[in-house]
């Protein structure tokens, strides 16, 4: 609650850097000259009219003469004013007061609003093969144009390593899980708060130990498996207890299958979307995963021509793995408790097995409830295997990255040309952490226009060189346990993301789909994990899903494509009360963006570019305010701090 949640974005400095004290002799110096210039307009003016502020020269002229004073004093606290200096871009410079749009709160049945995944607006659209819960987003015109409440009671998530068990009740208001999975031990209800034990529908023993039988059959520990997903992943406890392994895992579901299971995972500070394997490709550029895992994920992987197991295969690494457990992976000990025919069960493990087969998938290892394919190095046996398993063909000419609204196909996505049956097609990974900085496969190979080893090599430096400047105008960057579940709007190479490995957060990476460059694969080859985002529509989380988002020219990016103030709502939607953001962008963006914001009840700051104020791009830092829906008998008020 806000007497819980002290404000965070205080620092125990000024959030400008400390500024050195100069000799007399050089303040005497810039005396003289703002004198003399002063002088001089009065000269040029014209007398006594010249010092009336209405003709603007000595209003700019004095201003300038102040920046200059404060840059050479001791002074430790200035306070960024830009209204007189920066034109909004339409050649008029107008205040904040004059142009700022109030944005009031939403009905508190909003509170889990999540724009394209709308239940009433899902009802449009066809059941078969799940279309309707793929993302559908309002039409021009039907966005909310208010700000989502928190559920009153609201309080910050607990911090990281202790997210992992707990959550608390008041943040996800729902205990349908703790009844329907109260067997299966995925989560208990205690007093004013979720614990989640770790288990799930076939570890009952727990995600830990179920970890440990699977690194029994693969190496988990070695560096060599850093990416994975997780389809269907319930409250994600499979995601949250590899972290420990090295290992980051992008969990899905769709949105509530089971009540608020991806929102539960986000609470726990695990990575996570609201995804469905329906109609379209997931939206990750291919070869991006090291492992792909379903524990009783309920997809009918042989339905559909194999459409959903051909997907799996686009997006896994070669050489990757595919694990399944539950039905029909040992039938003969299960199939009474999964109330289904042994013949069932009998022929479902016979299709699976036979669409792996097709897609050239060696089988490892079945033992127990669990078992494991893998994905060839390279296509050189595959494409002459094609002559015996004449489906899938391979895809014509097409790009297999393309994932933003690409409707998946029945067809084998083939990998790089190689000539050499030992070859890995695409290129040798570095084993982790190794991987993290050695230049990406699809940089050192020419297949990313533009980008060389050089520029990526450079762009990782100038991102650990940004961040240590953002930890010096925010020391809460470097508190652990302050920010766990981090957003890059605009990632480019990763490099925000790769600055922060050693920091106890996680990062989603986004490539917008209007980025010229699709750099997503080079992320997912650093170890690292996103997703693509057209920042037009909304995104497929939950409210209050980050602690803090990075928006690098982001809206210099989306000018004329949409309006700002609906990315800036988006972005309020998704960030917790509390919250940080940090924009990069021209002065002139920004300060359009700071008016929006404080519409938006957000405290926020202008600041210099690290490399000094000359440069025309700035950062404008900012904080949402904490506030909450009402109490029922408080309908129609705020509770804010």
């Amino acid at each position: 609650m806000a007497g819980s949640n002290p404000p965070y974005y205080a620092t125990s400095k000024p959030i400008y850097p400390y500024l050195k004290k100069t000799n007399l002799y050089f303040l005497a110096l810039i005396t003289v000259l703002c004198s003399l210039s002063y002088l001089l307009g009065v000269w040029q003016y014209g007398g006594a009219n010249a010092g009336n502020t209405s003709s603007g020269f000595n209003t700019v002229e004095t201003i300038h003469c102040i920046q200059i004073e404060n840059k050479t004093s001791v002074t430790t606290s200035i306070d960024l004013d830009f209204k007189p200096h920066h034109s909004t871009g339409d050649g008029a410079s107008t205040s904040p007061e004059e142009s700022r749009t109030e944005f009031p709160p939403c009905d508190v049945n909003y509170s889990e609003y999540t724009p394209c995944e709308d239940a009433n607006r899902s009802l449009k659209f066809e059941r078969e093969r799940l279309v309707y819960r793929e993302r559908h987003c309002p039409e021009k015109g039907e966005e909310l144009k208010c700000r989502i409440p928190a559920p009153y009671g609201y309080k910050n998530p607990f911090g990281w390593p202790e997210s992992r068990d707990l959550a608390w009740y008041a943040n996800v208001p729902h205990k349908e899980l703790t009844v329907e999975k109260a067997v299966q031990n995925w989560i208990r209800f205690e007093g004013d708060r979720f614990r989640f034990p770790g288990g799930g529908t076939m570890f009952p023993h727990g995600a830990d130990e179920y970890i440990d039988d699977i690194g029994k059959l693969i190496n988990l520990r070695d560096g060599s498996i850093r990416t994975a997903i997780d389809t269907g992943c319930g409250v994600a406890s499979w995601g949250a207890y590899l972290v420990s392994r090295n290992i980051l895992t992008m969990s899905f579901a769709p949105r509530d299958t089971h009540e608020a299971q991806v929102q539960f995972a986000l609470e726990r500070g695990v990575p996570a979307l609201i995804g469905v394997l329906a109609s379209n490709r997931l939206p990750y550029p291919s070869r991006a995963f090291d492992m792909a895992h379903c524990s009783r994920c309920l997809i009918p992987w042989g339905q559909h021509d194999g459409l959903y197991l051909i997907e799996v295969d686009r997006i896994l690494r070669p050489g990757g793995y595919w694990i399944l457990s539950g039905p029909p992976i040992n039938w003969k000990k299960h199939w009474r408790g999964w109330e289904r025919t042994q013949e069932d069960l009998k022929a479902e493990q016979s299709v699976i097995e036979t669409l792996a087969k097709s897609l050239c998938w060696k089988k490892l290892i079945d033992k127990d409830d669990i078992a494991i394919w893998q994905k060839p190095t390279n296509h050189i046996h595959c494409k002459i295997n094609r002559k015996v398993f004449k489906n899938p063909l391979f895809c014509p000419a097409q790009d297999p990255d393309k994932a933003w609204y690409t409707k998946m196909e029945t067809c084998l996505t083939p990998l790089p040309v190689v000539y050499n049956i030992k070859e890995i097609a695409g290129g040798q990974l570095a084993k982790w952490p190794e991987r993290l900085t050695a230049v990406p496969p699809r940089i050192s190979s020419g297949s990313i226009e533009g980008i060389t080893e050089e520029i990526f090599r450079e762009d990782t430096e100038l991102w650990k060189r940004r961040l240590a400047h953002y930890k010096t105008l925010n020391n809460q960057l470097g508190q652990q346990g302050r920010y766990r579940n981090l957003l890059d709007m605009n990632s480019y190479l990763g490099g925000f993301a790769a600055a922060l490995v050693d920091d106890p957060v996680w990062v989603m990476n986004v490539v917008p789909t209007e980025a010229k460059i699709n750099t997503l694969g080079v992320i997912y080859e650093r170890g690292l994990i996103g997703t693509y985002q057209n920042w037009s529509e909304a995104m497929s989380t939950y409210p209050r899903t980050y602690d803090l988002i990075h928006a690098n020219s982001i809206f210099s990016l989306y000018k004329d494509r949409c309006e700002m103030e609906d990315i800036l709502l988006e972005m309020d939607r998704i960030l917790r009360p509390e919250g940080s953001v940090i924009f990069r962008d021209d002065v002139d963006v920004l300060a359009k963006i700071k008016r929006i914001t404080d519409g938006l009840k957000w405290n926020s700051q202008m600041i210099d570019h690290e490399d000094g104020p000359n440069k025309r791009e700035k950062l404008l830092f900012a904080v949402k305010l904490y506030w909450t829906a009402p109490t029922p008998d408080q309908e129609g008020s705020i509770t804010a701090s």
